[in-house]
């Protein structure tokens, strides 16, 4: 018998005592996905240094081979976003990522624009007070859209560095109106069945004023573009003590939420690992993202039930793979935890006005150890029950070891 499943019949057996239907929630862990970046398995580092690490991913084939193999772990984890032009082909044969991500056993999730990185957009991208800037960024955006045709993406991410540094700088006002024209003639251009995510940063890299500076902005955007435009909320993306439980349930209730890139933050956007700093937070998100999903609102449930997952980290010093299958693992828990929120006796309790005893059901939820019943969920998707120590029995870091040594690019499908 595996060392996990005695451990998970007492807790199958106290659930179901407690009216759990437990293999619902089984079947729900089963369902669920979680993409991974291909960014996220090259090398990275601070606004000071990036450390190389032995093995990083130096194409697109190597991220997509890294990817194939935390999906091999975890069984969650088939989509992979790429980000363009990081993700460019040489040839501009998209059809050959395609096939290749396919026969690994993954597939292109969102597709990411990049107007950020090249000097031209030192004042900006769309917000720049330069046309032929603007026109550049749209016109790299629009072929994102095309792109998105060729690798059979259905989600659009934008996330923007525009803003200013100084007062007076720019016209606040004519920035707003030229982000606005440029969504809107993107908009115009996505697939038939794409969704355009809009994300949101209070501040970084500009430091004055940031053109989507929260889920406001991107909100109101969203209203005035059309229904397949919604907001992406980057958990690193916020000011401390900010709520974004309550950010999450108010666009699941207006049908709003289009997506999540999952880290986590101690100071600002660190970009850590997701629940490594604050994994109560990411419970109480996924418990209002179940809530909503099991909800009788029919708007709430259809949003919760299309969101876009995502993980968008750097992983600077502790390695590439290990850190993202800890992260796929991490909201994996916390989803478990939330499954098993007794939403009927909260309900009770929240209308009675039992404020402590509402609270300490909800923490009592989350403190439960939902390790054996991920381990038996694992076993019946044919993955490791535990996927980090399969990982590391694997051999596979020591062979990308070898095979690449020290990456010195990180894009390209050659």
């Amino acid at each position: 018998m595996p060392s996990h499943r005695a451990a998970y019949e007492l807790l199958a057996e106290q659930l179901s005592a407690e009216g759990i239907d437990v293999e619902a929630v089984k079947a729900n862990l089963k369902r669920q996905e979680i993409e991974t970046p291909s960014w996220g398995y090259a090398n990275s580092g601070t606004r000071f240094k990036a450390f190389a690490w032995p093995g990083a991913a130096r194409t697109t084939q190597e991220k997509l081979d890294d990817a194939a193999m935390v999906h091999k772990m975890t069984g969650i984890a088939p989509g992979v976003a790429v980000h363009i032009p990081w993700d460019k082909p040489a040839d501009n044969d998209y059809d050959a990522v395609c096939q290749y991500a396919e026969a690994q056993g993954v597939h292109i999730g969102a597709v990411n624009p990049n107007v950020f990185q090249d000097d031209e957009y030192k004042l900006g991208s769309l917000g720049n007070p330069d046309p032929a800037i603007q026109e550049r960024a749209l016109d790299h955006i629009l072929e994102c859209c095309t792109i998105m045709k060729k690798l059979k993406s259905n989600a659009l991410s934008l996330w923007f560095g525009d803003g200013t540094n100084f007062a007076g700088q720019d016209t606040l006002r004519g920035r707003k109106r030229r982000f606005e024209r440029g969504l809107a003639m993107v908009y115009e251009q996505l697939p038939p069945d794409g969704r355009m995510l809009i994300e949101y940063k209070f501040f970084e890299p500009t430091f004055y004023s940031t053109d989507i500076p929260d889920w406001g902005t991107a909100y109101a955007w969203a209203l005035k573009l059309g229904d397949r435009a919604q907001v992406l909320v980057d958990l690193g993306h916020h000011a401390h003590g900010v709520n974004i439980e309550q950010i999450v349930a108010f666009l699941l209730d207006e049908g709003r939420l289009g997506g999540f890139h999952f880290n986590n933050r101690k100071y600002a956007d660190d970009d850590l690992i997701v629940g490594s700093v604050n994994p109560f937070e990411l419970f109480l998100i996924y418990n209002e993202l179940v809530g909503a999903a099991q909800s009788q609102d029919a708007v709430a449930s259809a949003t919760a039930q299309n969101v876009a997952y995502m993980i968008d980290q750097c992983h600077n010093i502790e390695g590439k793979l290990a850190p993202m299958i800890l992260s796929v693992i991490n909201c994996q828990e916390a989803y478990a935890k939330a499954l098993l929120v007794p939403r009927q006796r909260l309900a009770a309790l929240q209308e009675a006005g039992e404020v402590l005893e509402a609270h300490r059901l909800l923490t009592e939820t989350f403190r439960t150890d939902v390790r054996p019943l991920l381990a038996q969920v694992r076993e019946e998707l044919d993955v490791p029950a535990d996927p980090i120590a399969a990982y590391r029995a694997s051999g596979y870091e020591e062979k990308i070891r070898e095979e690449r040594g020290l990456a010195t690019t990180s894009g390209g499908f050659q």
